[in-house]
């Protein structure tokens, strides 16, 4: 008989089973939470940390705008260079302070001590530090060929100025950062300043570029335009260099302002210095001494005293001055001319340069009338260009002039000008007395203290004095130096002592300032010469013949047509 079947219960699990069931779910379970808690609860951290390693945002190259003149040439560039910096933590990790040879290497390519050198990458927990700022292109290759761990190249730029030591005090420098610190650089540096463009990137682990995620336009750098003309600024350098070394002069300063616009077409300085190597770059080489210095102006404000009396009505344009005896006591101080000039018309005044003839001219007049034609001549105030340094030249106003204060006035003591300010002067009495500020730069809206053109001396009396100047610079006068061959020529010349605490030096200033065609002013040229050394020392010796060397090369440049009869004629008798 058949056995039935017996039914087999299975066996439990083994406790072993249920350790491992458990432990991968538990596994799971907390790989869940990780992730929830990652994806969900806080995402950021890890976000940012891997942005960190992978986003990187890259400024595009940007160069200093360009500074030009009138027409176009470039006195003011920005030229690619590179820095060479170092992470000295990568260094120390890479053990690239034992590659001696090649430190040496580049302590002598950088012309640094290589001690000094690797001093400057000793501490481990430094990530950054420059090595040498703006070194050229063959530089930075021959530093890249060396190949040391830790040490880089970076972009930048490096100002140059093909003019060198021309235009140096009225352009400026700007410093290793590429901000302008100094003239132009320095009052327009928003302006030649542009904003960098960005663009934000993603990288792979070998840092290669693999997306470009944003781009933002940066802003272009704005040029500047000067009123400048190259030529006639070159023009002027070199004759004050030439003027400098001939005179043995402290300093010698020159302005060219076109009468029509008050554009000024140079402004030059010497000694100057070269700004694409600033060895010499000490700041008496650095001013710009046309706006910066003050002088009393002497005799070159004599035409004004006549202009004064003239505007006044105390005095007709063909009246006659009796000077005699050559001297007078005006509040016990001694008025006098070097010789008794007896009688004399309003143009001999000038022409002989009597300070005789002007105090009586002064003193004809109300004293707040003669105060004000000062002011009304841009004497007291400075000449719109608005560049950084210019003073407004020093005159101590006061409730009571003296009489002999007044008289002093007319032939320039009681009063310092800079340059610039007497070529503004005789840029009003050459425009037929039209008052208009100087200009340096074209178009210039960032300029606000620029007042519009107006009228300040009748046009009859400016151009009655500056016919009455054009004798100065005739054959038989003193400043006839000056005269410029085949042009009417009307100027004045100025010499006087400096003026020192408690009086005057045995020092001179010399000048002279001129405005040539007579028949249609085209320009006014003012030279100074600071403390001549030589034998001469006077402005008919000195400053007259650097006068006539600028105006005369100035009017040619500009092809302004002569205006002198006499050269034609002359011309004419010989077949010219």
């Amino acid at each position: 008989m058949a056995k039935a079947k017996q039914t087999v219960r299975p066996a439990q699990l083994p406790w072993r089973f249920w350790v491992v069931i458990i432990g991968v779910v538990s596994v799971f379970v907390v790989l869940a939470v990780r992730a929830a808690y990652i994806q969900v609860i806080a995402p950021g951290h890890l976000v940012k940390e891997g942005d960190n390693r992978t986003l990187r945002t890259r400024n595009m190259p940007t160069y200093r705008g360009i500074i030009k003149d009138r027409n176009g040439v470039e006195l003011a560039v920005s030229v690619p260079v590179r820095a060479v910096w170092a992470d000295p933590k990568v260094i120390h990790e890479t053990g690239a302070l034992q590659h001696h040879r090649r430190w040496l290497a580049l302590s002598d390519v950088l012309g640094q001590e290589t001690s000094e050198l690797m001093a400057r990458v000793q501490d481990p927990k430094r990530r950054f530090v420059y090595l040498q700022r703006q070194v050229s292109p063959a530089m930075a290759n021959y530093v890249d060929q060396l190949d040391i761990p830790g040490i880089h190249l970076l972009n930048e730029s490096r100002r140059y100025y093909p003019t060198g030591e021309v235009s140096a005090q009225l352009i400026g420098i700007t410093d290793v950062d590429d901000n302008g610190i100094e003239g132009l650089e320095r009052l327009y540096n928003d302006r030649l300043t542009g904003t960098p463009g960005t663009r934000k990137i993603r990288r792979d682990a070998k840092g290669r570029q693999v997306e470009l995620l944003e781009m933002k336009e940066g802003e272009d750098a704005g040029s500047l335009v000067l009123t400048i003309d190259q030529r006639i600024q070159a023009l002027a350098y070199k004759a004050v260099k030439e003027a400098t070394i001939r005179y043995q002069a402290s300093s010698v300063s020159a302005i060219v302002v076109d009468v029509e616009s008050g554009d000024i077409m140079a402004m030059a300085n010497s000694p100057s210095f070269n700004p694409n190597d600033r060895q010499n770059a000490s700041p008496h080489r650095m001013r710009n001494r046309v706006i910066t210095d003050a002088f009393e102006p002497g005799s070159s404000m004599k035409p004004l005293a006549v202009l004064a009396a003239l505007e006044f009505g105390s005095v007709q344009i063909d009246d006659v001055i009796d000077t005699s005896p050559g001297w007078m006591r005006v509040g016990g101080s001694l008025i006098q001319d070097p010789v008794n000039n007896g009688l004399m018309t309003l143009e001999e005044i000038i022409q002989k340069s009597s300070n005789m003839g002007t105090s009586k001219l002064v003193l004809s007049i109300p004293e707040r009338f003669w105060i004000d034609t000062y002011y009304n001549m841009g004497l007291m105030e400075d000449t719109g260009t608005n560049l950084t340094g210019e003073i407004s030249g020093i005159f101590h106003e006061r409730s009571r002039w003296s009489k002999h204060e007044l008289a002093a006035l007319s032939f320039g003591y009681n009063i310092s000008v800079t340059a610039a300010q007497i070529a503004r002067m005789y840029t009003i009495l050459a425009s037929g007395g039209i008052k208009k500020p100087l200009n340096i730069v074209k178009n210039d809206k960032k300029n606000t203290f620029q007042s519009e053109p107006y009228r300040v001396v009748s046009e009859k009396n400016a151009r009655a004095v500056v016919h009455m100047m054009e004798s100065v610079t005739q054959e038989d006068a003193s400043a006839r130096r000056a005269a410029v061959a085949g042009y009417r020529v009307a100027g004045k010349t100025g010499t006087s002592k400096k003026a020192v605490a408690g009086g005057y030096s045995s020092e001179y200033v010399n000048i002279f300032a001129g405005i040539a065609p007579v028949s249609d002013p085209k320009l006014v040229t003012v030279v100074l010469i600071n403390e001549p050394g030589g034998d001469l020392y006077h402005a008919n010796e000195t400053a007259a013949p650097v006068f006539s060397q600028i105006m005369g090369g100035a009017l040619q440049m500009l092809n302004v047509a002569p205006d002198d009869k006499r050269v034609s004629s002359t011309f004419a008798r010989h077949g010219g």
